[in-house]
């Protein structure tokens, strides 16, 4: 079984796409990659999957809107739930000019065989898309007191907090069932226990190199966000630029470990807010 994240450019830029597949009891991560266009985008997703293998593509972005205008009943349920961690999500409606583009590529998931499953049988394999939104799933997941604002801001800003959810991702996917193993294989946070640990000035044990060219931060292999300072390895994105085209990864990945979660417990440990006639939302609920 296989988990596509896809973190959709609503109306321009590129999108962030993930894949994982479960294997030997455990998420591994197969690869991540940015394209532009939705034909790109489906291009890519079904080199990823082969027309009958199993699936499940989530999805950050409206792909049911009903309403003319105003909000729909799921995005209105995100404010409720989690307006007070800043986590409620952008309204979507018909009238919006992502509309057409977002709505356009749940049919075109559909095309493929993937149905919507705002219900769904725990752990059966099957092809499924559904809605995500990772604010509030890192909420959930991470326990924090409100989102990881990386996102907004200036440069420096934003640097640190993209450190931030880069600690979380590491530190956290790994010790939850599902456990997302990252010692091995390539894509967005290849991170090894065993090599490449620098020195560091703040008393943590130690920073592991990860690669900024395939969509990766340094993190600490301890607590904390500790700065590389070596020349031989890759730097924090500086530009950007190369902020965003991380973003996107980092939230395509989040998606494709929702997308497994939900495949794994099903309401048992997900929330979803709205239905399949007006849009929904799944989010993790933790233990």
């Amino acid at each position: 079984m296989k988990f596509i994240g896809i973190d959709l450019g609503w109306s321009s830029g590129a999108s962030g796409l993930c894949c994982l597949n479960w294997q030997n009891n455990q998420l591994e991560l197969i690869e991540c990659d940015r394209q532009q266009s939705l034909n790109d985008i489906l291009t890519w997703l079904d080199t990823q999957i082969s027309p009958t293998e199993p699936a499940i593509v989530a999805v950050d972005a409206p792909t049911i809107i009903a309403n003319p205008t105003g909000m729909r009943e799921a995005d209105k349920l995100t404010h409720k739930h989690f307006g007070r961690y800043h986590a409620g999500c952008y309204p979507a409606n018909l009238s919006r000019p992502f509309a057409q583009k977002t709505v356009e590529f749940g049919l075109s998931l559909e095309a493929r065989g993937f149905a919507h499953a705002p219900i769904i049988e725990t752990q059966k394999l099957g092809r499924y898309q559904i809605e995500v939104y990772p604010h509030p799933a890192t909420i959930n997941l991470f326990k924090l007191d409100r989102i990881i604002k990386y996102k907004k801001g200036k440069l420096a800003e934003r640097q640190l907090e993209l450190m931030k959810l880069c600690q979380y991702i590491v530190d956290i996917l790994p010790s939850l069932e599902p456990s997302l193993n990252l010692s091995c294989g390539t894509g967005i946070l290849p991170v090894s226990s065993g090599t490449g640990i620098l020195p560091v000035s703040s008393g943590g044990t130690g920073i592991l190199p990860v690669n900024c060219d395939t969509g990766i931060l340094p993190v600490s292999s301890g607590t904390g966000i500790l700065p590389v300072s070596s020349s031989n390895l890759p730097e924090i994105p500086t530009s950007l630029a190369t902020l965003k085209a991380l973003e996107d990864k980092l939230d395509a990945l989040l998606c494709a470990y929702i997308g497994a979660h939900w495949w794994y417990w099903g309401r048992e440990r997900n929330l979803v807010l709205g239905d399949r006639t007006t849009g929904y939302i799944v989010i993790p609920q933790g233990k």
